[in-house]
């Protein structure tokens, strides 16, 4: 199952608005975009308005026939975790791995000598197609980088594995979401992180880092405009030189929890998408986030 190259993720907590956010969608496509929709409610927000992961299913069935929607769409089960997935196995066919809670936390020792055994050779000045200076990368770096995120891969593995075990390889979408951090990732950072989510076999296909700002509900994005379109099309640099170098999916994107409409940084990821459409990669996801200030 592969996501398409633009999609888009539309929440609706009290799940009323289906077929007029699905209308959107219909217009694009008229206008000659194809965008994918992708409706998403985490397990939080179930929990706050009272709802169950089927009624999201309900809706998007219910949206897509009653507008003879012919093209893929998804139900995501956002930001979940090895506590929160089982109620959505049945229904989702799109999983957002939330691991942002194990970031921070040091993985055992072994497991980090692994690592920066296995991916030391990228230490030196290495240099990353599409990002002007060469990333200073040594293996002391290396260790950091692994101390503060391969635990959350590790767990982002075991996630996972637990969802293709009951779904079967192959047969839904997996993100891997690190945007609820303090600190937006640097280019090094995200790198190995890509690195570890190789490593744990994970068949990634968007990838949500945190960036500089704040995306709340309902306003547009509040921060530096041009330091966010810097970030943006380093990270889109950065997993198009992972893809080749780990072997992870062709198709992996990039994804922007925008929280909701925010106008202000389209014009830089449009720029982006064009000055890179040489890339086999699409960064093109951008994944509604489902409460105030995350990014």
């Amino acid at each position: 199952m592969e996501l398409p190259r633009y999609s888009m993720g539309i929440g609706d907590r009290f799940g009323r608005e289906g077929e007029a956010q699905l209308a959107a969608f219909v217009e694009a496509k008229a206008l000659g975009v194809d965008v994918t929709p992708v409706w998403n409610k985490s397990n939080r927000e179930h929990l706050l308005v009272g709802t169950a992961p089927a009624a999201v299913r309900q809706e998007a069935d219910a949206a897509v026939r009653a507008l003879s929607w012919a093209g893929p769409y998804f139900v995501d089960a956002d930001h979940i975790g090895l506590k929160s997935v089982d109620g959505f196995l049945e229904v989702s066919d799109y999983f957002t791995l939330d691991v942002a809670d194990f970031t921070g936390n040091s993985a055992d020792a072994i497991s980090i000598d692994a690592f920066v055994s296995r991916f030391g050779r990228y230490a030196g000045r290495l240099e990353v197609p599409g990002i002007e200076r060469p990333l200073e990368v040594t293996t002391d770096r290396i260790r950091a980088i692994a101390g503060k995120y391969l635990l959350a891969a590790q767990e982002a593995g075991k996630i996972y594995r637990h969802v293709e075990a009951k779904k079967g390889r192959g047969r839904f979408v997996t993100e891997v979401s690190i945007d609820e951090t303090d600190q937006p990732q640097t280019p090094d950072e995200l790198l190995f992180i890509l690195a570890a989510i190789a490593q744990e076999g994970i068949p990634a296909q968007t990838i949500a880092p945190k960036f500089t700002g704040r995306f709340n509900k309902g306003v547009d994005y509040v921060g530096e405009v041009k330091q966010f379109e810097r970030e943006f099309d380093e990270d889109v640099c950065v997993i198009a030189f992972a893809v080749r170098e780990f072997g992870l999916p062709g198709e992996l994107k990039l994804s922007v929890h925008s929280g909701s409409d925010k106008f202000s940084i389209y014009p830089g990821i449009r720029a982006c998408l064009s000055s890179r459409g040489n890339n086999r990669i699409a960064p093109g996801v951008a994944e509604g986030a489902e409460n105030e200030g995350k990014s």
